[in-house]
C-alpha cells in the first residue's frame, strides 16, 4: 500500500516535521514497505539498492523506537565503510537530534580515543566491523544494551571478508534484540546469515530501478588498450559533460590514469583507499562543489559517494559483475535527472562485458556497439563481434561489489592506519 506521508506510516510530528525541514515529504517505496514493520517491532530482511531511500526505511522507525532515557549505545548501525558510515550519520543526525538523541560515526583512518569518548554518548553508534572491535577490546564500549541492530549492505560487508568480525559482534548484542538486514541480495549467503541473525523476519523487496527505466543513456565503446586514455580524454572533452566519476579496478590504476589525464591537460582527481581520510573528504569536497569534475575512484572508494549533479559515469576498466555494472552506472540520473553511463571495452573483453550485462535489457545497445548477445539453443552465450562503435539506452540502477582483481583493502584502509592486525583479519579501517 503506498502511503501519502510518514504520518500515514504512523511517525511522530516532530520527526516528520524534521523531514520536511529537510524537504522529505512523501515516503519512497522502501519506506512505505519497511517503517511499519519496524515500528511494530518485527525483524525486517530488505532487498533494496543503493539509492532508493533504504537509509530513512530503517533510520526513521529507529528514532521512533528510541528514548533519549535509554542506554548508549541502544542501537547499532554496522556499514562496510568509513564512508558509508559518515553518509548514514549525515543523514540520520537531523532527526535523531529531533529526539534528544546523539548519533555518532566510528571508522578507520581517524583518532580513535576522541571516536571512543563520542561512541561512548551517543544512543545511535554507526560503525564500521573492524573499528568496532578495536573499541570493544579497548572496554571503551560494550553492545550488551544493544536492543536494535542494523546491518546495513550486508552483501558488501560479506564481499569484503567482514563476516567472521559481524558474527562475533552480533553475538555481543542481546539475544532478543530487533534485527533488521539491508542488502541488495537476499540470496546465498547472505540468506543464511539473514536466516542466523533474525527471527520470524517480516522481507521486503523493492525493484531495482533498472526496472522502472531511470533516466541513463547507456554506450558500450569499443576500444584498443592503447587507445583508452585518448578515447577517455575524448569523452572528457564533451561539451554538455558536468560532474563525471571514472571507475578504475585498482588503487594504483587510479594515480596512473589521474598523472595521464593530466599529461593531456585533464584535470582530475583519485580517491581510494590509500588515501588519508582527510584527503579522501577533500576530494569529494572539490568534486562535489565542481573545483574538480573528474573523479576517479575504485568501487570501494566510491562506496557512499551520492552527489548531485554526476552526469556522466564512465568505466574506464569494465566491471567485475553486473552487480558492479548496475551500482556504478547508477551514481548518475538520481533525483529526475537524466544522465550517460559509458563503458570503455578492449576487444578481449567484449564477451565478458555482453554476457555480464546482457541481462539488464541492453541487447540493442550492445549490438549497436557490435557485441551481440543473441544465445544458441543450449541456453550457451554467443560470442559477440566486437567493432568500433557505441550505443545509447535509458535505464539505471544501484548496486554495488569488489572489484575483481583490485587491491582495495577491506573498508578503504589505508597503509600505516595503525591496525594492530593483518589484512588478513578481513576488518575496516
Amino acid at each position: 500500500m503506498q502511503h501519502e506521508s510518514f504520518a500515514d506510516l504512523g511517525v511522530s510530528e516532530v520527526v516528520v516535521s524534521e523531514l520536511a525541514k529537510c524537504g522529505i515529504a512523501k515516503p519512497f517505496a522502501v519506506q512505505n514497505m519497511v517503517i511499519p514493520d519496524v515500528l511494530a517491532g518485527h525483524d525486517v530482511l530488505a532487498q533494496s539498492p543503493t539509492g532508493s531511500g533504504k537509509t530513512l526505511a530503517f533510520g526513521v522507525p529507529l528514532v521512533e523506537l528510541l528514548k533519549d532515557s535509554d542506554a548508549r549505545p541502544s542501537a547499532l548501525i554496522l556499514a562496510p565503510t568509513r564512508e558509508l558510515a559518515i553518509q548514514i550519520v549525515d543523514e540520520l543526525r537531523p532527526i535523531a537530534h529531533a529526539r534528544a538523541l546523539s548519533i555518532a560515526a566510528v571508522y578507520g583512518g581517524a583518532g580513535i580515543v576522541k571516536q571512543a569518548r563520542l561512541a561512548g554518548r551517543a544512543h545511535i553508534l554507526v560503525a564500521t566491523p573492524g573499528r568496532l572491535l578495536d573499541l570493544i577490546e579497548r572496554r571503551d564500549i560494550t553492545l550488551a544494551k544493544v536492543r536494535i541492530l542494523i546491518l546495513d549492505e550486508a552483501d558488501r560487508m560479506l564481499d569484503m571478508g567482514f563476516k567472521p568480525v559481524v558474527d562475533r559482534i552480533v553475538k555481543m548484542t542481546r539475544s532478543e534484540r530487533q534485527t533488521l538486514l539491508f542488502s541488495a541480495t537476499l540470496e546465498g549467503e547472505v540468506g543464511r546469515i539473514a536466516k542466523a541473525y533474525t527471527s520470524n523476519p517480516r522481507r521486503h523487496e523493492h525493484a531495482h530501478p533498472v526496472a522502472q527505466k531511470a533516466d541513463v543513456s547507456h554506450r558500450f565503446v569499443m576500444v584498443s588498450h592503447e587507445g583508452k586514455v585518448a578515447k577517455l580524454v575524448s569523452e572528457l572533452s564533451e561539451a554538455e559533460r558536468g560532474l563525471t566519476l571514472v571507475f578504475v579496478r585498482t588503487k594504483r590504476g587510479a594515480d596512473r590514469l589521474v598523472k595521464r589525464l593530466a599529461s593531456s591537460s585533464v584535470k582530475a582527481v583519485a580517491m581510494h583507499g590509500d588515501k588519508s581520510q582527510g584527503q579522501r573528504e577533500r576530494a569529494l569536497a572539490n568534486f562535489e562543489a565542481g573545483v574538480v569534475d573528474t573523479l576517479v575512484a575504485t568501487d570501494v572508494a566510491a562506496r557512499g559517494i551520492d552527489v548531485a549533479g554526476i552526469t556522466h559515469v564512465i568505466n574506464y576498466d569494465i566491471p567485475a559483475t553486473r552487480e558492479d555494472y548496475v551500482h556504478r552506472i547508477g551514481r548518475t540520473a538520481r533525483a529526475g535527472a537524466t544522465g550517460t553511463g559509458v563503458t570503455l571495452v578492449a576487444h578481449d573483453q567484449a564477451h565478458e562485458l555482453a554476457g555480464m550485462v546482457g541481462q539488464l535489457g541492453l541487447d540493442r545497445e550492445l549490438q549497436l556497439a557490435g557485441m551481440s548477445t543473441a544465445r544458441p539453443q543450449g541456453g550457451g552465450s554467443s560470442r559477440p563481434r566486437p567493432s568500433a562503435g557505441g550505443a545509447r539506452s535509458r535505464s539505471g540502477d544501484r548496486r554495488s561489489g569488489p572489484a575483481k582483481g583490485g587491491s582495495e583493502r577491506p573498508g578503504g584502509a589505508s597503509r600505516g592506519s595503525g591496525s594492530r592486525r593483518g589484512r588478513a583479519s578481513g576488518r575496516s579501517r
